[in-house]
């Protein structure tokens, strides 16, 4: 049996700092709860409360919760609408799927002035006659039943027949209170055995007998009841108890890591993609392990060993065997912010220490040295004379021509006709 606890509600209350004594929502849906407790003395300022999907057969102890706006207990073994009176703010009441067969228990929600909707699909009162109409003349605070909205010609006849309405609904429900006091007796009369736990090993007959059992259990029509329902609960919760214990009973098997010759093997449990790749300019090796990009930094442990390197994911190894010795204490993990990938670069420990390359520049060549180059060169023509080149160094001529200074006058041919003036100076 399940109970509401204290860590279980603090355990939903993460929201609000874990401080249950001021939480206005709570969500309890989905926990085989078979008993509603504590919740109004614990959450005393719950709006929202949600309890859907549980065991639950009773409304009770919430009735000193004021401020509570919306209650959810669809899916439970409720059979009568009580102990809500004290719930003053209760706006929203969903009771889908339930046992709810007294339906004149609805009286109860008159002195809940601010309910607007109620939800009562699923239930055996929505079968009797004049069902609508009596919820409706009976509840006037009410604007929505069952997700319809409830217009006001409806209440105006609802309210004129409701004297016949209820003799109808009165007698409906006293037919089904005997049938479901005939359906209790029988289900104390002919109890169904529940699955035994066998605490040795099956034979294979028993085996038989157990599957053979199990599809009887299933295929054997009954009545949907609180009493079916919460067997079938318990059935499944036996046989959910017997898978664990056989868990437990087989050994675990051990986990391999290391070969007989102490080689590291190669592992991965997490199945996590890699790129391992070789940096010979920084004389090292890097490690890309793709991990999951929201996975906390703290589930992981990295451990890096000379000829191997292992990292442990959540619990699960991954480890890679390397071709050569590295430096663990000069190995470093770096975890990228963007895609979450955790780098590991690991320097070799006996590699040869490689200079980097620098660039090379070109030297800038002189028009002298270049004539030098154009002299060494050795042309593959047998006869020089056929060569198609140019060559530019030969262009010009190379005589040599004497200072000017040092040039003797030329004897120049005088007319006739000349005569020698003083005044003019010669022409050099």
């Amino acid at each position: 049996m399940v109970r509401i606890t204290e860590d279980m509600v603090r355990r939903r209350a993460e929201h609000n700092n874990c401080e249950i004594f001021s939480l206005e929502e709570l969500s309890l849906h989905q926990q085989d709860i078979e008993r509603l407790e504590h919740i109004d003395r614990w959450c005393r300022d719950l709006r929202i409360l949600y309890l859907q999907n549980n065991l639950i057969p009773r409304i009770e102890n919430v009735g000193r919760l004021k401020k509570l706006e919306y209650l959810n207990l669809a899916l439970n073994n409720i059979e009568i609408i009580e102990n809500l009176e004290g719930c003053e703010s209760l706006q929203k009441l969903d009771l889908t799927v339930n046992f709810v067969w007294s339906l004149s228990s609805v009286c109860s929600l008159r002195g809940n002035a601010h309910l607007r909707e109620l939800y009562l699909v699923g239930n055996p009162c929505t079968q009797y006659q004049g069902y609508r109409a009596y919820v409706i003349a009976t509840l006037p605070q009410l604007q929505s039943l069952d997700g319809e909205p409830i217009k006001r010609a409806e209440r105006i006849r609802a309210e004129q027949g409701l004297e016949e309405l209820r003799r109808w609904v009165l007698e409906q429900q006293a037919d089904q209170q005997q049938k479901r006091e005939q359906d209790k007796r029988m289900e104390h009369k002919n109890p169904t055995s529940i699955v035994q736990d066998g605490g040795n090993q099956q034979s294979p007959e028993s085996e038989a007998e157990c599957m053979q059992r199990e599809r009887e259990f299933w295929e054997t029509p009954c009545d949907f009841s609180p009493e079916s329902r919460l067997e079938a609960h318990r059935y499944l919760e036996e046989k959910r108890r017997q898978r664990t214990a056989d868990k437990e009973k087989k050994p675990k098997k051990s986990r391999t890591l290391m070969a007989e010759d102490g080689r590291a093997l190669n592992v991965n449990e997490s199945k996590l993609g890699f790129t391992l790749t070789e940096d010979e300019e920084n004389n090292c090796i890097q490690l890309d392990l793709h991990v999951y990009r929201h996975l906390d930094t703290s589930l992981m442990e990295v451990d890096v060993q000379p000829t191997y390197v292992r990292v442990m994911v959540k619990g699960k190894v991954f480890q890679l065997s390397l071709s050569g010795e590295v430096k663990p204490d000069s190995s470093t993990a770096q975890r990228s912010q963007t895609t979450g990938h955790l780098l590991i670069t690991m320097p070799w420990a006996h590699g040869e220490v490689k200079p980097k390359k620098m660039p090379q520049q070109k030297p800038l060549v002189s028009h002298s040295n270049q004539q030098e180059e154009e002299t060494k060169r050795e042309w593959l023509e047998v006869d020089p004379s056929k060569s198609c080149r140019v060559d530019l160094s030969n262009i010009a001529t190379t005589t040599h021509t004497a200072p000017q200074s040092l040039r003797k006058p030329q004897d120049v041919p005088v007319s006739e006709d000349f005569v020698d003036d003083p005044d003019v100076p010669p022409l050099i």
